[in-house]
């Protein structure tokens, strides 16, 4: 799986970089799989986390948002 990871971060750090609108580089960022989602990622980067899907999609992977559905983080950013 390491040859993987070393293939695909120079993708992943330029999905991020356009996520975040500002330049990443391959070295910035740790890569591990998710074990919840086959294809997904989490991307760590500083002191944020970010989690890619297996459509190419990047969300941040909030502490906050941790174990709590979708619905309730959308209903919670919503009303306050």
């Amino acid at each position: 799986m390491d040859v993987v990871y070393a293939a695909e971060k120079p993708s992943i750090a330029s999905l991020l970089g356009d996520h975040i609108k500002r330049s990443v580089r391959p070295q910035e960022i740790k890569v591990t799989e998710n074990p919840d989602e086959t294809g997904s990622f989490f991307i760590g980067w500083g002191l944020k986390r970010y989690v890619l899907s297996p459509s190419g999609e990047i969300a941040s992977d909030t502490p906050a948002s941790a174990g709590v559905p979708k619905e309730l983080n959308h209903k919670a950013a919503i009303s306050g």
